[in-house]
């Protein structure tokens, strides 16, 4: 995949209408009061937003947020598969389930952090988002309904992806979330418009892609997480290219598992016992050290208040389950990445939820705020953990994109990256 792509500073936005795509998929307060508990993907989105807006263009904003059902049909569908009674699905309740995904609330706190107004139209591509686009003028901003109401986007639908096209003159791409997907927002519509990336992908494209193609070396790519299942792509590819793979998190047990450690109660994937020895093996043969688990925390249950203690990997009681890395595992993993070049950390180390099974993932974070590395969290729970843990300010970048910086680290081609224009 080429990592290298022209970005909105390639590009003359003066005047011109920008359609730009973003990730405004923000979580938002259980009550239906519309309050976002969390603006940081909003955030993430400003400094593009501002650069076309100093550039003299009219940007019309648009996003996903949730999973919301496009049709009354589909919404039918989907709550009788979740075992609701066909007399209580009204359309009614369909409607409140769309009110609730609207992207009113993200208008209001768009136009609060930028100090302005941002129009809201009232749909995707209807009456009232093609009248609000032709009207908007150079420096204004318009923000488009949540993409997924119209069910063409999530097909990919031609029709929608023109349809959104020709309200603009240029497609901006910034949502890394989102890029892993081939959906009509974010991939569709550069059939239609010349596409550049915004400062959010770049800056992604920059730090995994560079890591992937061109790492400062020793690379050391740190796994957890709680299947090898879900890493199995990323492991793979990594043994390409990394000096140092460590493996933490649930899915040491099913490596342990593998080797006849035995594993107790702990969280196994037993289907993909053979796969994790292939790695093993893959690892001997292209010289690459793969470090796992000397010794694991136990817990006789998981919640948070369980009696533990520590044994060495492999030896884990029926009864008993891991929740986290030993204390000398944490130390072999914190010594093995002094002296990195590069690190990449996806998935923690143990269940960082719970206080008393956090310490190996706040050791690897530590470790990682004082290496003078390159230092890259690939999104999801280790980006959570980070930013729970207060080291996320010491991290060289932190991914916007969980799923699609997984993605990326596969070595998948991303549809909403491979379709902007090469630089």
């Amino acid at each position: 995949m080429n990592y290298s792509k022209k970005t909105v500073k390639d590009v003359d936005v003066k005047g011109k209408k920008v359609l730009l795509r973003c990730d405004f998929n923000v979580p938002m307060a259980k009550d239906g009061s519309g309050v976002i508990t969390d603006d940081k993907r909003i955030r993430a989105a400003l400094p593009t937003i501002r650069y076309l807006l100093d550039q003299g263009a009219a940007v019309i904003a648009c996003s996903h947020m949730g999973k919301p059902a496009a049709t009354f049909e589909s919404y039918q569908k989907k709550q009788l598969e979740k075992g609701k009674d066909k007399a209580s699905i009204t359309e009614e309740k369909w409607k409140k389930s769309l009110a609730e995904l609207s992207l009113k609330p993200v208008a209001v706190r768009l136009g609060e952090l930028l100090g302005m107004d941002v129009l809201m139209a009232a749909d995707v591509v209807g009456a009232d988002a093609q009248a609000k686009a032709a009207a908007l003028q150079p420096g204004q901003i318009l923000l488009l309904e949540n993409t997924r109401f119209e069910k063409g986007e999530t097909k990919n639908d031609p029709e929608l992806a023109k349809k959104m096209a020709g309200m603009a003159q240029v497609y901006v791409s910034d949502a890394f979330g989102a890029v892993h997907r081939a959906h009509a927002s974010t991939a569709g519509v550069a059939a239609y418009l010349p596409a550049v990336s915004g400062f959010l992908i770049q800056k992604e494209l920059d730090f995994i892609g560079g890591a992937l193609a061109k790492p400062k070396r020793p690379l050391v790519a740190i796994l957890g997480g709680s299947k090898v299942s879900s890493k199995i792509g990323v492991i793979n590819n990594l043994l390409e290219i990394a000096d140092t793979i460590i493996i933490g998190g649930g899915m040491a047990y099913t490596f342990s598992a593998a080797q006849g450690g035995k594993v107790g109660d702990s969280l196994l994937e037993a289907d993909w016992k053979d796969y994790a020895l292939e790695m093993v093996q893959k690892a001997g043969e292209k010289g690459v050290k793969l470090l796992l688990p000397v010794d694991t925390v136990i817990a006789d249950k998981f919640a948070p208040d369980a009696d533990s203690k520590v044994v060495k990997a492999g030896e884990i009681p029926d009864g008993w389950q891991g929740l986290d890395i030993g204390p000398e595992t944490v130390k072999l993993y914190c010594q093995a990445v002094q002296g990195a070049g590069t690190v990449i950390w996806n998935g923690p180390m143990g269940v960082f939820e719970f206080a008393a099974f956090a310490k190996g993932t706040e050791a690897v974070a530590e470790a990682l705020s004082r290496t003078e590395a390159i230092t890259i969290i690939g999104g999801g729970d280790s980006a959570a953990a980070v930013q729970q843990l207060g080291y996320a300010d010491k991290m060289s970048h932190i991914s916007t994109g969980g799923g699609a910086s997984l993605e990326f680290m596969e070595g998948k081609e991303l549809p909403g990256v491979a379709c902007l224009l090469d630089a």
